[in-house]
């Protein structure tokens, strides 16, 4: 079955809602502090990075990939050693 067959079935997972339900349906704000801290994901970080694009070699690329999860914090990691290893003068 190809994806645009199955974007076409309903999900049993995540069914469309019934007029009941969307009548029951709190918004976040109506729900407890605690649980729409819980609800509304990740804080945001007291640093926060830019988003950028970058070609980097292949090889280097594997080798990062390779140790896992946070390999692209690790590739930020390095750059900022070499930085601090050759500073502009």
């Amino acid at each position: 079955m190809s994806s645009i067959d199955r974007a076409s079935q309903p999900d049993p997972e995540n069914p469309e809602w019934t007029d009941e339900m969307a009548a029951n349906a709190l918004r976040l704000n109506d729900l407890p502090p605690s649980l729409q801290a819980k609800l509304r994901g990740r804080p945001r970080a007291a640093v926060v990075k830019e988003r950028t694009t970058i070609r980097l070699s292949a090889d280097v690329l594997a080798r990062f990939r390779a140790t896992g999860s946070g390999w692209q914090t690790r590739i930020d990691a390095a750059l900022k050693e070499w930085l601090a290893q050759n500073p502009q003068g």
